[in-house]
């Protein structure tokens, strides 16, 4: 899909491994209307730092971004390099370099050197391509196993409104936000109040329900761009109907690239609901399914497909969620282990180890207790897990 207004380009700069994409760029033809959600961590890389503070104007026309090397840690020198890279990519796009967000993601500790940026300027801006997109998913790549691209349609009026999303993420994953990058852009023809409601709502129900390892990283980003080239009648708080149009089109991005993330996830062999119902409420249910979640013991049963049903009530029992164990239902998918606190017996077992070995599936946990629910979505911890994150750095 083409997005009115918006290339995007990919090239091989050797920022720290020789013969992948490792630099990407998107530009808008015109300044966009732009918001964005952060790291929650207190350690936050120079590019987020950066971006923070330029996105108090509302607005963007280029972002570039990397991956090899986070640029967080890294003093006054790294903030040197990312306003300095900003300034390379804007000095070619003959653009102010107040409209240039970066992004970067990779080792976090080492300085990002600014010559293979500056050298690789001129080929990265020339490339720029309304299909650029897919190259640019794959230069954002860490330990990704598979690029994260998603694209969605939505009428506003008469008009024929696009979003293309891209997203990186396999690894240090948790809210709030997930250990991420996530670039959306739009024609839509929308303010920025109406944008920013639409990000952070979108976040919350999406990013902000993920987890692999229960890590944060210091590079989590969302940007999202809209540039009016769509002509749409605008969309602000006076028009209610398209704003919740947009919202939910932005919505199913998120979703999607959330999704892909944590089937991604390093070493991931299954993609896992965690639905917490009847809780007091949804904060409580949220809570209740982060910790289940985000328990290594937990995961590792998914990964041996083994229906542990006591280690999920033991992850519950440590959360912040009131209930009574002698009220809690367990389901695999729709198999009943626990009734009211009580194993159900073998044959339930088999059944539910049955549903384990699917890919995807839910597991419902029922307090008894309320009308609240909550979902986050996980994944398994394999062997390829510790793997994977031990030799990262080599």
């Amino acid at each position: 899909m083409q997005v009115k207004g918006f290339s995007a380009a990919a090239v091989q700069a050797g920022i720290r491994y020789a013969g992948r994409y490792d630099l990407g760029l998107i530009f808008s033809q015109t300044p966009a209307v732009t918001a964005g959600m952060f790291t929650t961590n207190k350690v936050k890389a120079a590019p987020i730092v950066l971006a923070m503070e330029r996105l108090g104007s509302g607005l963007c026309q280029a972002v570039l971004v990397n991956s090899g090397n986070a640029n967080a840690c890294t003093g006054q020198a790294g903030m040197d390099a990312a306003v300095a890279t900003a300034g390379s990519a804007a000095q070619e796009l003959g653009i102010d370099p107040h409209l240039v967000q970066v992004a970067s993601t990779g080792v976090i500790g080492q300085q990002l050197p600014v010559e293979p940026f500056t050298r690789a300027m001129p080929q990265l801006v020339a490339g720029l391509s309304p299909d650029g997109f897919d190259q640019l998913a794959q230069a954002i790549m860490t330990t990704d196993l598979v690029p994260k691209v998603a694209t969605a349609t939505v009428l506003i009026g008469e008009a024929e409104v696009r979003l293309l999303g891209v997203a990186k993420g396999s690894g240090m994953i948790m809210p709030d936000m997930a250990t991420m990058l996530c670039f959306v852009v739009s024609d839509a023809r929308i303010d920025h109040p109406t944008l920013d409601k639409a990000v952070k709502m979108g976040v919350e129900q999406s990013f902000n329900r993920i987890t692999v390892d229960g890590d944060t990283s210091t590079n989590d980003m969302v940007l999202v761009m809209a540039n009016g080239e769509a002509g749409n009648t605008l969309i602000d708080a006076d028009h209610p109907e398209a704003a919740a149009l947009f919202s939910a089109a932005l919505y199913d991005i998120f979703k999607e690239l959330a999704l892909k993330i944590v089937a991604d996830g390093e070493g991931a062999t299954k993609l896992v609901t965690i639905r917490v119902t009847g809780a007091r409420t949804e904060q409580e249910a949220l809570h209740a399914a982060r910790t289940i979640a985000n328990s290594a013991l937990v995961k590792t049963a998914f990964f041996g497909e083994d229906a542990n049903w006591g280690r999920i009530i033991a992850a519950l029992g440590r959360s912040d969620c009131l209930f009574d164990p002698d009220r809690v239902a367990i389901r695999f998918d729709d198999v009943m282990l626990v009734n009211r606190g009580i194993f159900l017996g073998s044959e339930q077992e088999e059944a539910a180890t049955n549903v384990l070995k699917q890919r995807a599936f839910t597991v419902t946990i029922d307090l008894g207790e309320g009308d609240a629910a909550a979902e986050m979505y996980t994944c398994d911890f394999s062997f390829d897990y510790v793997k994977i994150n031990a030799d990262y750095r080599s």
